[in-house]
């Protein structure tokens, strides 16, 4: 998986690919799935939501510069996956869904794995995780219409937010930096397709 889907296609980063090497991704995988845990696609994992892509996981995760002592908010817990790969990366993951069912088994299968800075969080992630902020770097595993305001606000100066932006079935990968306090800079990243984010500042 890490050799072809993801060295192949120009992802270099070190340390992101030993974290894609040591993870076990089946684990995320309802049992049903298990057999195409490493195939170069997303798959269902209920309630409407997908693990996503080996390839994009990756993507993502590099973009946003993940550093040893960052403190990163995940919106879009889904399998636990993409924060247990971020886990082996930074300081910090707080992650939260707004389905319960999701982030019980994705914390279940973290704590197996002896990932114990990664904290789960039941909410409307769009609004982003106030209670923590300022964070290091923000991973939004949902596209929104627009980027959610209050992700930016939640950004430290030269924090990181990653996300897929624009319609249901189609998006845009994009990077925000937070220069100062009121400016941004913004960059496109490709064509995407994820499942929509809901809530205040997403799809209704």
């Amino acid at each position: 998986m890490v050799r072809e889907q993801i060295q192949a296609r120009g992802i270099q980063h070190p340390a992101v690919l030993n974290a894609m090497s040591e993870v076990p991704r089946h684990l995320f995988v309802p049992e049903e799935y298990r057999w195409d845990a490493y195939a170069d696609r997303p798959l269902p994992i209920g309630l409407q939501q997908t693990i996503s892509q080996p390839y994009i996981v990756a993507l993502m995760t590099v973009l946003i510069d993940p550093q040893t002592d960052d403190v990163v908010l995940e919106v879009g817990s889904g399998s636990g996956y993409q924060a247990a790969i971020l886990s082996r990366l930074v300081h910090q993951v707080h992650s939260i869904d707004q389905f319960s069912e999701l982030t019980g088994a994705a914390q279940a299968v973290t704590q197996q794995l002896h990932m114990h800075n990664i904290h789960y969080h039941l909410g409307d992630g769009s609004q982003g995780l106030l209670k923590y902020a300022p964070f290091d770097a923000i991973l939004v595993t949902a596209a929104g219409p627009v980027v959610p305001q209050p992700l930016l606000d939640q950004l430290k100066i030269g924090g990181r937010l990653v996300l897929p932006v624009g319609e249901r079935h189609m998006q845009r990968l994009e990077r925000w930096l937070r220069v100062d306090q009121d400016n941004y800079e913004h960059e496109d990243h490709g064509g995407v397709n994820f499942v929509p984010l809901t809530g205040k500042f997403g799809w209704d």
